[in-house]
């Protein structure tokens, strides 16, 4: 129980920042955390910037909620096929942050080598085709980005990524947020200078 306990505080304290950051506003998103053999996954309805001990639900993983009167996400399945395909990822983080957002409403990936540090840590951001939200559909045009990516754009929709840790899934949701934000930005100054093929090259050769 003291090690459920503390999976809770990471992620009440994730939420948190997150929501100070205005990177999962209202009730938007959802957190989870591999438990064993579950999932520890944020019931539906709640809000990510205001969790407590309550807003959180074990299932299993066929999405079955494993404590009776506590519904999971509605997104559940979502975070069921990440955690089955990559084995590395324990954490997951989907939210709805306003840049990665607007690429997700305009239906654009964040596919272009604008900065080494996204090249290096993104490659780059692939949009999924739409699905409706906590859909079979949206799972599987969702799902078939996660064994070659850690970072999805969902259109007219969010964000997902996933970590070995908490803190690399939050972390890579803030440069992930920052990206979308310097694309944004350099459109409206005409466009960015685009790393080449070569640059491209040697910045993944130092992964």
């Amino acid at each position: 129980m003291a090690k459920l306990k503390k999976l809770k505080d990471e992620l009440i304290y994730c939420g948190k920042i997150a929501g100070q950051k205005n990177f999962t506003p209202g009730v938007s998103g959802n957190l989870s955390a591999r438990y064993g053999d579950d999932i520890l996954i944020t019931v539906s309805g709640s809000a990510n910037g205001y969790l407590s001990d309550e807003d959180f639900v074990l299932m299993d993983f066929c999405g079955n909620s494993l404590e009776k009167g506590k519904k999971p996400s509605s997104e559940k399945m979502l975070h069921v096929e990440f955690y089955k395909t990559r084995p590395d990822i324990n954490y997951i983080i989907h939210v709805h942050a306003p840049y990665l957002s607007t690429f997700a409403a305009c239906r654009k990936a964040l596919d272009e080598p604008v900065m080494a540090e996204n090249v290096f840590y993104f490659g780059q951001i692939p949009l999924a085709e739409y699905g409706l939200p906590s859909s079979k559909d949206l799972v599987e045009k969702t799902a078939r980005y996660f064994k070659d990516y850690d970072a999805v754009l969902m259109a007219n929709h969010g964000f997902i990524t996933g970590g070995k840790t908490l803190m690399d899934a939050y972390l890579k949701l803030e440069l992930a947020e920052s990206y979308a934000q310097v694309v944004f930005n350099s459109k409206l100054m005409g466009g960015a200078a685009l790393l080449d093929n070569n640059q491209v090259e040697d910045i993944l050769k130092l992964r």
